[in-house]
């Protein structure tokens, strides 16, 4: 580990392999404290969210920072972006305890990389709080700017909705989603936006936050039944979709699950590689998180080409999230693998052999 000292703010070099980089950030000014994972830049800068979550100590917000860039590099290999894998988190509570001073000092850090990493909302970091990152870097996507594509968050949920239908389609030979059950595990900007997509689908849903109030008035507008957390990984329902927090299936969870596939928004849904073969023991048809929940990193990467963001070319380019999950289900069952191994066989390939690498300079356009 090696400590330099950049305008009073502290960066720790965290050597860990496998990875190109990861930054600890600690301004005692401000208060700071954040880690800036780079995983693979191979085929291209690596993009990926900031999240702000009061993780209870640097070594919960390591694991997630890890964990979370790395499927960046895999969902941007998938999705042919020509972009790399990143993240970040801030140790805060989105909202009680993360200042403007403090996001402006993570901004100056990110501008220090020259962007080999480039931030952009996820959990707990909205545009607002990006608008005070922008003041000192232009290396940001996402933003509330005419010239920029906003909050990625409806475009993550049109994907997920794409694949749930994809899904449908797989396990039961056609994509109407009229008269199924789909339970809704988190309703944050995604998965409130995905029950909209499902109740004009048709789909009977249950739904599940730990803000009971909010759950109780979305359950009123779209006719869903409540569920509490505690209950939500075990109710019956055809399909299951996590869009909360990552590591929730796992050996404790998988063997009370009551669904016939799990399709959702969550990063890092499998605690660990060899639950994806738990679930097919069980029966349970898997969308690779990183494959399904990758609408809103496809939105921005449009907005940082070179002829600018349009978002037909975004909205389309979602749209192949559909066709991608089958071909995922084909090469699972003719390689006799899971998915998510599937989804990883190919976005490694892309990544040794260069396919997909990016040929042409980024563009910010939001100067």
């Amino acid at each position: 580990m090696k400590t330099v000292t950049q305008e009073q703010i502290a960066l720790e070099e965290i050597d860990i392999p496998g990875y190109e980089r990861i930054i600890k950030i600690h301004d005692p000014k401000s208060g700071l404290k954040a880690l800036i994972a780079i995983h693979d830049p191979t085929l291209g800068p690596a993009l990926g969210g900031t999240r702000i979550f009061p993780y209870a100590n640097w070594d919960e917000a390591l694991f997630d920072v890890l964990r979370l860039s790395k499927g960046m590099t895999y969902k941007a290999a998938v999705s042919g972006l020509g972009l790399g894998g990143g993240k970040s988190v801030i140790i805060a509570d989105p909202k009680h305890h993360i200042t403007p001073d403090q996001l402006r000092a993570f901004g100056r850090v990110v501008n220090q990389l020259e962007g080999t990493y480039i931030c952009s909302e996820d959990m707990g970091c909205t545009e607002e709080h990006l608008k005070y990152v922008r003041e000192e870097t232009e290396y940001v996507v996402g933003l509330a700017h005419p010239k920029s594509s906003g909050n990625p968050s409806p475009f993550t949920a049109y994907g997920v909705f794409r694949g749930i239908q994809s899904v449908a389609q797989h396990a039961y030979g056609s994509d109407l989603l009229q008269g199924k059950t789909i339970a809704i595990q988190g309703l944050g900007a995604v998965g409130e936006a995905l029950a909209e997509h499902l109740f004009w689908a048709g789909a009977r849903l249950i739904v599940c936050d730990r803000d009971n109030e909010k759950a109780e008035r979305l359950a009123k507008k779209y006719a869903a039944t409540v569920c509490s957390p505690d209950e939500i990984l075990s109710v019956k329902c055809d399909i299951l979709a996590p869009c909360a927090m990552g590591g929730i299936l796992n050996s404790v969870t998988i063997p009370k699950l009551n669904c016939r596939a799990v399709a959702g928004a969550a990063n890092n849904q499998l605690q660990s590689d060899n639950h994806a073969i738990d679930l097919i023991q069980h029966g349970i048809i898997y969308a690779p998180d990183f494959l399904i929940n990758s609408g809103g990193l496809i939105n921005v990467s449009f907005e940082i080409e070179p002829e600018g963001y349009n978002p037909v070319l975004a909205r389309d380019k979602i749209d192949t999230i559909y066709e991608q999950l089958l071909t995922i289900f084909e090469i699972s069952k003719d390689n006799k693998c899971s998915t998510h191994q599937a989804a990883v066989e190919l976005a490694s390939y892309r990544l040794r052999y260069g396919v997909g690498k990016r040929g042409s300079q980024l563009v910010f356009h939001h100067d």
